[in-house]
């Protein structure tokens, strides 16, 4: 795996460099925050992330160590891809992402071209305990989140898996009439697995009721 490149900026366009190592040029694709630093002629250093396809290799140059650990992470959400990764950290500082992620706010993540509230909610559940604000303490939880700010994100992710809005919102609604402590903590991840066995649970006594009839 290559960790770093350390070379002289041979070119840098708008969003790519090359990084001259010792006379072979490393092609490097980077946010325009980081190519804005690099200088053509001058000594640079990119901590890099290699992705390898079946008819590619491309490398992604970061900053520091926090934007490649953050973009790796990224790339662990379903539907998100290196470029989109990337397109993240264009928009959001890192330390911006985990507040995002670890609060559950999917409407940072729509701020980003190519994001939707869908992919927004699921990069929001499938981050849950993955990034955190630097300085939070192991386990803590989010702050309370009003109902207008999480119900939505708890939609998106629902509609993201196949269920039409309205019966989102009624589901979430009963479920949280279950589970009164998950609302009014807010955070997205723990409601949107209590909605979702709500509705397996509820399913089950259908079946048993339709069965008792028969």
């Amino acid at each position: 795996m290559i960790s770093f490149l350390r070379g002289t900026v041979a070119h840098v366009s708008l969003s790519t460099a090359v990084i001259d190592l010792n006379g072979a040029g490393m092609s490097v694709y980077a946010t325009p925050q980081t190519l804005s630093h690099l200088q053509v002629g001058e000594e640079a250093k990119l901590f890099t992330s290699l992705i390898v396809r079946e008819d590619s290799l491309t490398l992604f140059g970061f900053s520091n160590d926090d934007e490649r650990e953050v973009f790796d992470v990224l790339l662990s959400v379903s539907g998100v891809g290196p470029r989109l990764a990337l397109a993240v950290l264009a928009v959001h500082e890192p330390e911006a992402i985990r507040v995002a992620a670890h609060s559950g706010d999917a409407k940072s993540f729509t701020k980003v071209p190519g994001i939707g509230p869908k992919v927004a909610g699921r990069i929001v559940l499938e981050l849950a305990g993955k990034l955190v604000p630097h300085g939070t303490a192991p386990g803590a939880v989010p702050a309370v989140a009003a109902e207008s700010v999480w119900k939505p994100q708890v939609v998106a992710a629902m509609t993201s898996l196949g269920w039409s809005e309205k019966d989102a919102a009624g589901s979430i609604d009963k479920a949280m009439a279950d589970s009164p402590e998950l609302a009014d903590a807010g955070n997205v991840a723990p409601i949107l697995r209590a909605t979702l066995r709500w509705l397996g649970q509820d399913g089950a006594r259908a079946g048993n009721r339709v069965g008792s009839r028969g």
